[in-house]
């Protein structure tokens, strides 16, 4: 575990003040590198602003709430991915995760239809991910949900993920897209704008289930939404780092936000993960305004309150 580079001071300025917006820690239905409390320490000590609790199978907004009072200097937010563990599209969760202050709504992710049709392999050599191992295991059990639908066979949006894009309207929270194909991302992110969802992120685009091509991530861009770009995603091999920097460029930076997707026990601290991506960006020759763009002004957009978000 202490085989990973460090972090130039550089790299560390450039990312003072971000939220990581994607990170997956203990406690969790499968191993992790450190847990949530530990995590706001080390924040504190590179700081970072604060970070969102990701999982795919319970809602965190609790748990961030206890940890704000152990760390209260570091911002510790929650979220909710609507995978079949808390029912799905299921507005009724999302209502009470908002108001227990969830800052970020993920459509599926390990659950969705597209995950589980998806016949996609990752490029030779790239790290699997954790959860399909668990995955793996709840269907050796009988117990896996139904995948998890967001649009009907003519490609419509249903009527119940509207309901849950009118909650989080209605919060002023973010909608991730999660796992969910090209198609489907565009279709509920029109939808979300028609809803008049105000802040909307593309989860990963690079990952193998979603690989948008960067004309149709340029379409989202112009739709309103940041595509996230994720540490992992190249660091595990599953895109090609300088394939992600030409689809940074051709999006345009000010459309991308950056997040680790860290918490593995085999991968970098995760608290290391976007100074470490700040690093990869300057020796592909990104500027630091740019990297400051994606790093800390977008990730602030998606996290702070609408009220606090600096002009």
């Amino acid at each position: 575990m202490s085989d990973h580079p460090a972090p130039s001071a550089r790299a560390r300025a450039l990312v003072r003040g971000a939220y990581d917006t994607h990170v997956h820690v203990a406690p969790d239905v499968m191993a992790r590198r450190i847990d949530d409390v530990d995590l706001a320490y080390r924040c504190a000590e590179v700081g970072l602003a604060g970070f969102v609790l990701k999982s795919h199978y319970v809602a965190t907004a609790e748990r961030a709430a206890v940890v704000r009072k152990v760390v209260p200097g570091v911002d510790t937010l929650g979220a909710i991915t609507l995978n079949g563990a808390m029912g799905g599209i299921n507005p009724v969760a999302v209502e009470v995760a908002a108001r227990q202050g969830a800052r970020i709504v993920w459509m599926p992710t390990v659950d969705s239809g597209n995950q589980r049709r998806n016949t996609a392999a990752d490029l030779p050599g790239a790290t699997p991910a954790m959860w399909g191992a668990f995955q793996a295991d709840l269907h050796s059990q009988g117990i896996v949900p139904e995948p998890v639908e967001v649009v009907d066979d003519e490609g419509r949006v249903l009527e119940r993920v509207r309901q849950v894009l009118r909650v989080i309207a209605r919060h002023d929270i973010t909608l991730a897209t999660g796992h969910l194909s090209g198609d489907e991302i565009v279709a509920v992110v029109r939808a979300a704008r028609e809803e008049r969802v105000r802040r909307i992120v593309v989860t990963h685009p690079e990952f193998t289930s979603q690989r948008l091509p960067a004309e149709q991530q340029r379409e989202l861009a112009e739709a309103g939404a940041l595509l996230e770009r994720c540490f992992t995603t190249p660091h595990s091999g599953k895109v090609a780092w300088l394939e992600l920097f030409a689809t940074i460029r051709a999006v345009g930076t000010a459309h991308s936000v950056l997040s680790s997707d860290l918490g593995q026990p085999f991968n970098p601290p995760v608290e290391d993960g976007l100074a470490l991506f700040a690093d990869r960006l300057l020796d592909a020759g990104f500027t630091d305004e740019e990297i400051h763009v994606m790093a800390v002004v977008n990730s602030r957009r998606l996290a702070m309150p609408k009220a606090t978000v600096p002009a």
